[in-house]
């Protein structure tokens, strides 16, 4: 089994190859800069440099949201279209869980992964670690980062933020939550592609056609054009 995964739904542009247990590679950066054009040298470079060939792949993953609406749109247009060209399956993976799952396994707590939206808002989960398997103890959400923090007050367990955008919110949340609160470091921010790969490794696949994002909430751009409607 050779897996493609495939992440473009934030800032971060990670693709990796997972063969069988082991990471054959994988490309990470956080520039903010148009994934489009960058996305598919970066997977033909991984691929010649982990000397396979697309014949190689037997399935594609892919982040599939929150995060930013044409970031998300971008990944899952390719990760769809190589499926399809491919015939091999496709599984879409919370771009939240996999920013989770990166250190959920070595922490005794909660980890709350963050990606800010605006307007005091961001896109949140929460996660832990049973066993072998990652559960989302509450499921990913937009919401006010000021609820969000209130509603963790009575978790019980200390909670791990993380997410590039932790700067924006950390005072907010240390504000609610003190010593509750802890902070990933840095280079702990990035969601990792291998992640996103191990995850989708033994789910099935998902139908090519009918499978869209998880933008959680509509682009800025359709909510006017709605609201203007009468239609929200």
């Amino acid at each position: 089994m050779t897996i493609l995964a495939i992440d473009t739904s934030n800032y971060t542009l990670g693709v990796a190859l997972l063969e069988e247990n082991q990471v054959l590679g994988e490309y990470i950066t956080n520039l903010k800069k148009n994934h489009s054009v960058r996305i598919m040298p970066a997977i033909q470079t991984l691929m010649k440099d982990c000397e396979r060939v697309p014949a190689d792949l037997t399935k594609i993953v892919v982040a599939k949201g929150p995060g930013s609406y044409t970031g998300v749109r971008i990944g899952v247009t390719i990760a769809k279209t190589l499926a399809w060209t491919l015939n091999i399956p496709l599984v879409g993976i919370s771009s939240l869980e996999i920013l989770a799952a990166g250190v959920s396994r070595y922490f005794d707590g909660y980890v709350s992964p963050i990606f800010d939206a605006r307007r005091g808002q961001v896109y949140t989960g929460l996660y832990q670690y049973q066993g072998n398997e990652l559960l989302a103890v509450k499921e990913d959400r937009l919401v006010m980062l000021t609820d969000w923090a209130e509603s963790l007050v009575e978790a019980g367990k200390p909670i791990l933020f993380i997410g590039n955008d932790l700067p924006l919110h950390q005072a907010t949340i240390e504000a609610h939550l003190g010593s509750q609160a802890i902070f990933a470091a840095i280079t702990e921010h990035n969601p990792r592609p291998s992640e996103l790969a191990l995850l989708g490794k033994d789910k099935p696949g998902e139908d090519i056609h009918s499978f869209v994002p998880n933008y959680i909430r509509l682009a800025e751009a359709e909510a006017k054009w709605l609201e203007a409607k009468g239609k929200i």
